[in-house]
């Protein structure tokens, strides 16, 4: 499967080849999947399951009011985290020396960050600059991508020299 995932990414690679390496295109391919799979989720979540309205709970000590964009996106955090895992684990980075709860771990580590930094940039587009949720997503995935790729080459997956 690993093989066959990697052929069709890389038979797109030759007209990128002059500003990206075979590595770096691999991850935003697998990204890019990952990403386009959280916007669809979001999306579904937010217009289909939730039907735009906001989320009430009744838990002491909690919050009893969760907007539909905000609880959209914990539901598609939660799916996205395990095929982001899966795809840089077993397709992108599988030089990486440390062991696999390790890396679990540390991609939690990161993907708690990300949700954070998501959550903050969705109140500032959504609600302080009226963003549409959706376009917001999109705004903030290409912005997290980046963050991503250097904390998960340099932190969750590293090689040791």
């Amino acid at each position: 499967m690993r093989k066959a995932l990697l052929r069709i990414i890389d038979f797109f690679y030759p007209p990128f080849s002059r500003w990206l390496t075979l590595h770096t295109f691999r991850y935003l391919a697998s990204g890019s999947s990952t990403v386009t799979s959280g916007i669809v989720t979001y999306y579904i979540c937010y217009n289909w399951i939730l039907k735009q309205q906001d989320v009430h709970i009744h838990i002491p000590y909690f919050p009893n009011l969760i907007t539909a964009p905000s609880a959209a996106l914990a539901m598609e955090s939660f799916i996205t985290f395990f095929i982001g895992f899966l795809l840089n684990k077993y397709l992108i980075f599988t030089s990486s020396d440390l062991k696999g709860r390790i890396q679990l771990f540390r991609y939690g580590s990161v993907w708690v960050t990300n949700i954070l930094l998501n959550y903050a940039l969705l109140k500032v587009l959504h609600d302080a600059l009226g963003f549409y949720p959706t376009v917001s997503k999109m705004i903030i995935a290409v912005l997290l991508a980046v963050y991503s790729y250097f904390s998960q080459k340099y932190f969750t997956f590293r090689v040791k020299k």
